[in-house]
């Protein structure tokens, strides 16, 4: 069952979409439990819907699996209200702690066992998140960013930051990006906060990504280190950035829902360091 839903958030609406598996007669017992939460964030000037839908069908597979599934637009994108490119990086973190909130009041939640899923520059900030919000117990990474000022900049091009420090204001794929939001990417260090997460991660990349470098996996396995319960990485041949190429994206949501599966059910787990 798919539900849109509005939060508010520092004067911005945010729109959310809720996915919840509906009981079924046949099924009461097994939908008497709580379920496992995911929540996805999207990356760099991006949306709830992802590119080729990619949000919404990973929704749908894992609200069929009995996951409660929200995705929702940051502040300034999709369709939430807000401007994005006078917020910046922090104002992502905050708003995904206020995300958090509002699926920590709902019923039938299993408050044990909250998953965030970034993608790109929303791994980073899925990361970041987790290091201040101690109810984020598993983090799954797709193609995240590590370095924020450095690969959202090569993203964008040195003219839209050299343009925008000395006009005070540049445009970026029709978002207005303003100094304030390339100073948050230099203000955090998702690799530094990774090193205190203490929960279970799934790190995917692809091999064909051409906006966010592959090598990626190896610096996030090694930040989560021993302090990490379980990291697993996956990198998928040929898959790109949006997971658009082949099956990749089929793929990736066959690998993230067994993953999430394993998590649930740990004498079935066969995550490895």
């Amino acid at each position: 069952m798919e539900v849109f839903h509005q939060l508010q958030f520092a004067g911005s609406t945010l729109a959310m979409t809720l996915h919840r598996p509906v009981e079924e007669p046949s099924a009461v017992q097994e939908f008497a439990r709580k379920c496992p939460v995911v929540v996805i964030c999207h990356g760099f000037v991006g949306n709830r819907i992802g590119v080729n839908r990619l949000f919404v069908t990973t929704s749908r597979l894992l609200e069929q699996a009995g996951f409660l599934v929200v995705r929702f637009d940051y502040a300034g994108c999709g369709e939430s209200t807000g401007d994005y490119g006078a917020l910046g990086l922090s104002s992502m973190i905050e708003q995904t702690h206020c995300v958090l909130d509002y699926v920590y009041s709902l019923d039938g939640v299993d408050t044990e066992e909250l998953t965030l899923l970034g993608h790109s520059l929303g791994g980073a900030v899925a990361v970041l998140t987790a290091n201040s919000d101690p109810r984020v117990k598993n983090l799954i990474l797709w193609s995240a960013v590590a370095h924020p000022f450095e690969e959202i900049t090569a993203i964008t091009g040195s003219d839209v930051q050299n343009d925008c420090y000395r006009l005070g204001t540049t445009c970026y794929l029709g978002y207005d990006l303003t100094p304030s939001y390339f100073d948050s990417l230099l203000a955090h260090d998702p690799l530094e906060a990774a090193k205190h997460f203490t929960g279970r991660t799934l790190v995917v990349h692809g091999t064909s990504d051409e906006e966010i470098p592959v090598s990626n996996c190896s610096r996030y396995l090694d930040a989560f280190g021993s302090n990490s319960r379980t990291c697993r990485v996956e990198v998928l041949r040929e898959a790109d950035h949006t997971y658009s190429t082949g099956c990749s994206s089929e793929d990736l949501r066959r690998l993230t829902l067994d993953w999430l599966n394993a998590v649930r059910h740990p004498q079935e787990r066969h995550t490895t360091r």
